[in-house]
């Protein structure tokens, strides 16, 4: 399951069962055509008898509405595109505490660091280790060293006496 939920679908799904009642069928019958529960079936007429079809509308997004605006999470965006010491850090490595501390200071906002997670999350980022790598790493001497020195070095199993 993908998360997000098909809202048009499940519209018309409800718009259906309301053409299906109105026509006469059973709250039985309706929901085996549509393989809903029954239960939701009788909710929909209910709500249908207390407000018309027109309560079996879609309610729009489900959730939180997002703290950001538009305008702030493009602002965040480009921020953090041009890296963690255009922003003043040290290093140019963004961690959730720097993210939360920037989004801080652009719109006064404050965020839990799982909360800094979803923003980023929503902003198409994901997790990114760092290589770790020397930057005066030497890969010709390195590739030298592992086919020529190491297998000089390293132990080999003595030869079995075949006799």
């Amino acid at each position: 399951m993908s998360g997000k939920r098909d809202f048009d679908g499940l519209q018309k799904r409800r718009m259906r069962a309301a053409n299906m009642l109105r026509r006469g069928f059973t709250q039985a019958q309706v929901a085996a055509k549509l393989d809903v529960s029954r239960q939701s079936v009788s909710r929909w007429a209910q709500t249908i008898a207390r407000t018309g079809e027109t309560g079996l509308r879609k309610a729009g997004r489900a959730g939180r509405l997002p703290r950001l605006d538009a305008h702030q999470r493009a602002k965040l965006m480009s921020s953090l595109k041009a890296g963690a010491l255009a922003a003043g850090y040290g290093t140019d490595l963004w961690t959730l505490k720097r993210v939360g501390q920037l989004i801080k200071e652009q719109t006064g906002l404050k965020y839990s660091q799982s909360g800094v997670w979803h923003v980023l999350a929503n902003l198409g980022f994901s997790c990114q280790r760092p290589v770790g790598r020397a930057l005066e790493r030497d890969e010709a001497q390195i590739e030298h060293w592992k086919r020529r020195r190491w297998p000089a070095l390293k132990k080999t199993p003595p030869l079995e006496d075949k006799r």
